[in-house]
Parts: structure tokens; sequence; C-alpha cells
């Protein structure tokens, strides 16, 4: 593990594209099939229970008195990005395909990370309980605004129908499950203090849903027409919508005036994408439709993003006279 981290090798990564191999060798089929889709969406409930358990309703209240800096991370989230990814139809179909073109607006709809961005933010001393605040705002307002603009956006420029139900089972699926979590933190407790139990759950999560996904796509045959052409040229729009969007906050929150601790909270809150919260949605949202092919792009993402944030939250820390800082490779193993 420690070899991985100085490398600088995300090991949830390599995790993820294990299962996407497994899958690709041994891929559920029949009643295999069947079982693996309920046992995907009782770990997607689970996941979203957890979630809801560790949100501390008080300190999220509290946090809100910083009302410009979460209504600008809420914006690069939910506002630059879409706008970002409608942009991108123009890539139709010279350079991305319509499916792959739907993974990339997808990705850009989807909340922002909780752990990855306030560990990043922590490691280039930045306002760490405002990056809790916003990163998880971003999370609790995503259950909603996420299915809403998949439904406003996808279903006139990316040509997916996503049908009103998908509101009723997102309700069912995640929503009621993270309320649940939250009136029951009390009972959860014993389960938050164990970190290794509840990254278990996480990531154990996340497998089953990539696997699910890319296993149905291999059985349907999807992926005979991907090139190495397409993959590469997701890859590099993923850096540069990256890249677009770290200029943004970066820029406009030095233009408004906000503190150093402030900025470090836009630039991470406000650029990143959560594969964790992005995937089981998607395998809610985009049942009958290649949910593999449009989940690759955000994975893509997740991968740039991590090592992106890591070498800034490296020179951020340079650039302060405190304490020795912790190698920020070490963080890149978090969702």
């Amino acid at each position: 593990m420690q070899l991985l981290a100085k490398l600088r090798i995300d090991s949830f990564m390599l995790g993820i594209l294990a299962t996407v191999a497994l899958a690709a060798v041994l891929p559920a089929r029949g009643t295999a099939a069947d079982v693996l889709d309920w046992a995907t969406k009782i770990a997607i409930a689970v996941l979203f229970l957890l979630y809801g358990a560790r949100l501390e309703p008080r300190e999220a209240l509290a946090g809100l008195k910083h009302w410009r800096l979460h209504a600008l991370v809420l914006s690069a989230t939910f506002i630059v990005f879409p706008l970002l990814g409608l942009a991108l139809r123009l890539l139709v179909p010279s350079v991305l395909t319509p499916d792959l073109y739907t993974g990339i607006l997808f990705l850009c709809l989807v909340p922002s990370t909780v752990q990855s961005s306030i560990a990043f933010t922590a490691l280039a001393r930045g306002n760490v309980a405002g990056a809790v605040v916003s990163a998880s705002l971003s999370n609790l307002i995503g259950v909603f605004a996420t299915p809403l603009l998949v439904m406003a956006c996808m279903s006139t420029t990316a040509g997916v129908r996503v049908s009103p139900s998908a509101i009723g089972t997102i309700v069912i699926q995640l929503l009621l499950p993270f309320l649940a979590g939250q009136l029951l933190r009390p009972r959860l407790g014993w389960l938050l203090g164990h970190p290794a139990a509840t990254k278990t759950v996480d990531r154990g999560s996340v497998y089953l849903v990539v696997y699910s996904a890319f296993s149905a796509g291999v059985a349907e045959g999807i992926w005979h027409g991907l090139s190495a052409r397409v993959l590469i040229s997701t890859a590099l729009i993923c850096a540069a919508l990256l890249a677009v969007v770290l200029a943004i906050t970066s820029t406009t929150s030095r233009l408004l005036g906000f503190s150093r601790e402030d900025r470090i909270v836009v630039t991470f809150c406000g650029s990143k994408k959560s594969l964790a919260t992005g995937l089981p949605m998607a395998s809610v949202l985009f049942a009958g439709h290649p949910v593999g092919l449009i989940v690759l792009p955000l994975m893509l993402f997740h991968q740039i993003q991590l090592f992106t944030c890591a070498v800034l939250a490296q020179r951020y820390a340079r650039q302060t006279e405190s304490a020795p800082v912790e190698s920020p490779a070490a963080t890149a193993e978090l969702v």
C-alpha cells in the first residue's frame, strides 16, 4: 500500500479496473444477472444509508452562515459544469460517440466528492470546516438536483429519455436510505467509529455497481465499437474539462475577494465529481441504457482529478510556512 502511495497509484481505481476485468471475463448472465441486480440495489441503499449517517445536521446548519462560499461551490458544481457539458455536444459525432457524450454530460451533472475534497483542502491548509459543509451540501442537494438536471438536459441534448418514474426510484433507493441514516445516526455510531468497516462498505458497493454495469455491457456486446482513439479522446476531454473548471473556480474566488483558505475550498470542492455517488445514480437513472459506457467518462475524470488535485494541494502547501505537510499521494485512495 505504501508503494502505491509513493507511485501515486490509486488503489481504489486499481480495484475498479480489476472489477472491470472480471466483468469482461466472467459477465453475469441469466439468473446470476437477476441476483446481481437485486444485490446492487441493496448495496446502493446501504451506501446512501451511511452517507446520511455521516452528515452531522448541526454542523451543516452552522456552516451555512458562510453562504457566499457555499453558493460559489454549488454554482460551479450545478451550473458551470452542466453548461460546459452542454457545450461539448459540438464534439458529437466527430470526436465522441453519442453514448460517451452522454457519459461526459452525466459527469457534469453529479455532485462533488466529500472525502477527497476535504482531505485535499486540509493538505493545502484551506478552510476545512467550509469544505466539510460545501461537500456535504453538494451531495445532499445532488440527490434531488442530479436526477432533475439529467431529465432536463439529456432528453433534448443527449437523446436519452429518463422516465419521470426514475424520480420515484431515486426517492426509494437513494433519498429514503439517506433520511434513514440521518434518523439512525445515534444507533449507527458504533459502525461509524470503525473507518475500515465503512470503507469496505463504500468501496464494496461501488465495485458491485461497476461489475453490474460492465457485466451488462459485455453481455450485450456494446464494447466492440469502442476504439483506442475514442478512449484517448475521452480522457483528454475530461482533462481539459477539469482544467477549465479549475481556472474558473480559482479566478472567480480571487475576483470575489475570498481569503486564501476559502479559495482553496472553492478550487477543490467546486472542481470535483463524485464517483461513489455518480455510479449508483447512473445505475438507477439509465436502466435499459449502456450504463458501462455512460459511466466510463466519470471513472476517467475521477482518476485525473485525484492526480491533479494532489499536485495542486502540494503546491498550495509549499506556499505556507506551517508544519510539515503529509504526502498528498496518500489521499489518492479516497473515494
